[in-house]
This record gives C-alpha cells, structure tokens and sequence, in this order.
C-alpha cells in the first residue's frame, strides 16, 4: 500500500481529476494549500504599496492506492496537471503502514478498495 501526496496548480484539478478517474482511481481527498517553489511567488502593488507574495495556492490530494496502482495514478496525476512550465507541481510516494475502514473495521488492501 502506498500514500501518493501531489501538489498540483488549482486550474489543473479538473484535468486530474479527470485523467484519475480514466484510470479507474476514484478515491481520493482533495485540500487546499499554500507553497513556494522554484516559481518564488511575485510581487504586487496595491494602493501604491508593494506586497511581496511567496507562498501560492496549489492543490493537495491525498491517494491511497494498492501496489498495482501505484503506476496508473502517478501517469493520470502527470498527464492531468503537466504544462511543462514552473510550478506544475510534485508527487510524494510513502509507504502506507496500515489502512482501516471505519464503517467495517476492514484492514489493510481491502480497506483502501
């Protein structure tokens, strides 16, 4: 079992969810979130002061997936949020120790689905 965590551009959410979806992965938690990369934010002036803007809005989801998964969600993410400029984002792969379905108590592979 493995966590994929991706960071991706908030336009680009439909297009993943999208190609996720085309690749039978259905599961997923969706947040909003604040970062920086190599794109080093901007600098905007309002009412004539200037505001220096470092941490951007991106997207985080949250994917558990079974070991044959792994490969299929990572290409959907990719093919989803990819422009080929700054800022497309990253995929984190962790182990995933144990996972439990509330409802059933289920354990493990069957409890990720």
């Amino acid at each position: 079992m493995k966590l994929i965590t991706a960071l991706i551009q908030p336009h680009k959410l439909e297009d993943v969810k999208t190609a996720l979806f085309e690749a039978d992965v259905f599961k997923m938690t969706v947040s909003s979130a604040l970062g920086c990369g190599q794109q080093k934010g901007y600098r905007e002036t309002f009412r004539g002061v200037i505001s220096e803007i470092n941490l951007l809005d991106k997207i985080r989801l949250d994917i558990a997936v079974n070991e044959s998964f792994v490969e299929p969600t990572i290409k959907a993410i990719i093919k989803g949020a990819r422009s080929g400029k700054i800022g497309d984002g990253k995929i984190f792969i962790t182990d995933l120790k144990e996972c439990i379905r509330i409802r059933t108590g289920e354990r493990g592979n069957v409890a990720i689905g």
